[in-house]
């Protein structure tokens, strides 16, 4: 099965994404995967094909400012969760996805959990996988010390950053040729770096943990809830929380799992998400 890699232009931003196209003729609606900090489409390497096998098109993007997509200075990119949401429906317009299932992880993935706040009627389903979804979620030291002034900028230039994030949130060694592609961008760039910054500075966390927390308590569509229980940043206790103030959601707990569940387990994910996004509405 192979993942496609393809760039598109939108409002002059470059998006760098990869895309399994369905086996078979499917009417399963296709999934969008969106990724964290510091991480890039490359995480869903192993998602990517097993959705596709079952039918369902599967497109992972590099946020603008990650992996290989666009890196504007901040003065034509605001690196805000309103500039990220702008971008992404500009994203979606062009590749005319009217209907899809969204899939989201870590720091960054909340936006994308905003976007489907504002586009409700474009959301079939929600799966979270270890995401901040509660007032009571603090963006972790190891990734708030690359937006502080100086010491931010000389962390986001050491392309070993990457490793140590990565390798941190999952508590296991990412294999090298892995850690190659993660770190490429930081090598190819200084923009990598600086963007990384810019994002950190700019996640504006409060104000989007309280749209999530409020805004979910009426989303009457399904929300599978797949949560590494040993995430050094992001606790179990929100992933509860949230999960029992859903009209329609689950939580299923990932054991010996950390903050970036798709690295390591994506076979124990694919279990619970193939049959997820594959279930009609009355299923």
């Amino acid at each position: 099965m192979s993942i496609k890699e393809q760039k598109i232009t939108v409002n002059s931003l470059e998006w760098f994404y990869r895309e399994a196209e369905p086996v078979g003729q499917s009417d399963l609606l296709p999934v969008v995967l969106l990724h964290g900090i510091v991480s890039q489409s490359y995480s869903w390497r192993n998602i990517l094909p097993g959705l596709a096998q079952q039918g369902t098109r599967a497109i992972a993007p590099d946020w603008i400012g990650c992996g290989f997509s666009s890196k504007p200075d901040k003065r034509d990119f605001a690196y805000t969760p309103e500039a990220f949401i702008t971008a992404l429906e500009g994203f979606i317009q062009a590749l005319e996805l009217d209907n899809f299932s969204l899939v989201v992880q870590g720091f960054l993935g909340s936006v994308g959990l905003q976007y489907a706040l504002r586009h409700p009627e474009q959301i079939a389903k929600i799966s979270i996988l270890n995401t901040p979804i509660s007032t009571t979620a603090k963006l972790p030291w190891k990734i708030k010390q690359m937006g502080i002034p100086f010491v931010g900028d000389m962390m986001t230039q050491d392309p070993l950053l990457v490793d140590r994030t990565l390798e941190g949130g999952s508590r296991y060694i990412v294999k090298d040729e892995d850690l190659d592609i993660y770190r490429k961008p930081f090598l190819k760039t200084s923009a990598s770096g600086r963007s990384l910054l810019y994002t950190i500075r700019n996640l504006q966390l409060a104000t989007a943990m309280e749209e999530i927390e409020s805004g979910f308590k009426s989303w009457e569509k399904p929300i599978l809830i797949q949560w590494g229980m040993i995430d050094p940043w992001l606790s179990v206790d929100m992933a509860e929380s949230f999960a029992k103030s859903l009209p329609n959601g689950e939580l299923i707990r990932l054991n010996n799992v950390g903050h970036y569940p798709q690295e390591h387990y994506h076979e124990t994910i694919l279990q619970d998400l193939l049959p997820f996004v594959r279930r009609s509405e009355s299923g």
